[in-house]
């Protein structure tokens, strides 16, 4: 393997941080041992010579027109009419009555 990432606790607690995730002093140096090994691993694929492998299809390219299993095939995707804004908005507990609903908090730091 190539050269170790150098991940510090200070990393690994910055990375909880972000996941909202709380870790114990106990954790934490498992974590930047699991951290590290996970940056080195992504650094020796770094190392391959891909220049002569040619892009990924996208899915939006193989799906489209292909008929499945069962016979149906893909819609086209076209605009079409959606759900009346203003009923919506009628029925939410709390909004402008234009673009947002108010909705309760449900994460905690």
């Amino acid at each position: 393997m190539s050269e170790q990432a150098n991940v510090t606790i200070g990393d690994v607690r910055r990375v909880a941080e972000l996941a909202n995730l709380e870790l114990t002093p106990e954790e934490e140096p498992r974590m930047q041992r699991d951290l590290s090994a996970i940056l080195g691993h992504i650094s020796q694929l770094n190392e391959l010579d891909t220049e002569n492998i040619p892009p990924m299809a996208q899915v939006g390219e193989i799906l489209g027109g292909i008929v499945l299993e069962n016979g149906e095939t893909l819609r086209a995707d076209v605009v079409r009419p959606s759900v009346d804004r203003a009923a919506v908005m009628a029925s939410a507990p709390e909004s402008d009555g234009r673009f947002f609903f108010k909705v309760p908090k449900v994460i905690e730091r």
